[in-house]
């Protein structure tokens, strides 16, 4: 068991508290941490709580993440494309059309089957069907994730995403003409109270800020460059259609009318972060894929 604590400060004061909690483990869901109440995992002032809690400043929370299942999620001799690797961390560049981890609709041929076919040593802390995943990107986004191969390398990594010391950069091509050259979106993410299955920009979301620049201009298009300071669910993909410019090919937040590119044009160019022991600053660029590439071109015959 891992053990957590936190005191609940002023502005925190009227939260649920499996929102908060939400909120301070940033790899857990909202429905894990529900789990965990639910399991006396967590409690308040020393007594357990449910879900609706409605925490008070100086509440005192403590909690435990409980420890994995036995590992049920099966090996699989896929093809990876390790960028970088030693005994804490390896850095990998997921190709477009492979999810991260199993779920009820992908039980196999997922990054992590795949990594655990690699490597005999993951990280546990995410339970077993998301070993040493420490954040993750959309199926059809390919580029650079980060995976911890031990507990210590994977809270290391973690608090990097939580104090927003991680370098995340991505390409995307959007519709629309994007006027400025640089811009920054600062809009809270959560779920779509309309439809579940998508996020949007609602008053009582997650602190979401992503920044941009243009890097070529097409006329009905355009090709950019986005910068992470934060790492919601689909944020790059939801900022940039609340701004208007919604990513080519998006099948969730993109027009009806777009072009054929096989999901969102959205490529993770750029990882950088602090190695886990060493300190030292490890950070890695990849190309985008050939079939972004060729979009690309594509689209520049049209305008």
């Amino acid at each position: 068991m891992t053990d957590f604590s936190h005191e609940v400060q002023k502005e925190e004061a009227g939260l649920r508290i499996d929102k908060l909690l939400a909120s301070l483990n940033q790899d857990a869901s909202r429905s894990q941490v529900q789990a965990w109440i639910k399991g006396n995992y967590v409690e308040v002032n020393q007594v357990e709580v449910k879900s609706n809690y409605k925490c008070q400043a100086g509440d005192h929370i403590s909690w435990e993440i409980p420890e994995p299942e036995e590992l049920d999620v099966i090996p699989e001799n896929i093809p990876l494309e390790i960028v970088y690797e030693d005994e804490d961390v390896l850095v990998v560049n997921k190709p477009k059309g492979m999810v991260v981890h199993p779920s009820p609709g992908h039980p196999n041929g997922t990054l992590v089957n795949a990594l655990l076919y690699h490597c005999k040593d993951l990280s546990g802390i995410n339970g077993v069907i998301r070993p040493g995943i420490v954040h993750r990107i959309d199926m059809d986004t390919s580029g650079l994730l980060m995976v911890a191969k031990n507990d210590a390398a994977h809270e290391s990594l973690v608090n990097q995403l939580k104090e927003k010391t991680v370098k995340r950069s991505y390409q995307a091509i959007v519709h629309g003409d994007i006027t400025h050259e640089v811009g920054t979106i600062d809009a809270p993410l959560g779920r779509d109270p309309r439809d579940r299955q998508k996020m949007a920009v609602v008053d009582d979301g997650r602190h979401a800020v992503t920044h941009f620049e243009v890097l070529k201009r097409f006329g009905h298009f355009t090709h950019v460059k986005c910068v992470l300071e934060t790492g919601r669910t689909h944020q790059i993909r939801v900022h940039m259609q609340y701004i208007g410019f919604p990513l080519v090919g998006d099948p969730k937040y993109g027009p009806r009318k777009t072009l054929n590119s096989n999901g969102q044009a959205l490529h993770a160019e750029v990882i950088g972060f602090n190695h886990p022991k060493t300190k030292e600053w490890l950070e890695y660029q990849i190309a985008p894929p050939e079939e972004f590439q060729h979009l690309l071109k594509e689209i520049e015959k049209m305008s």
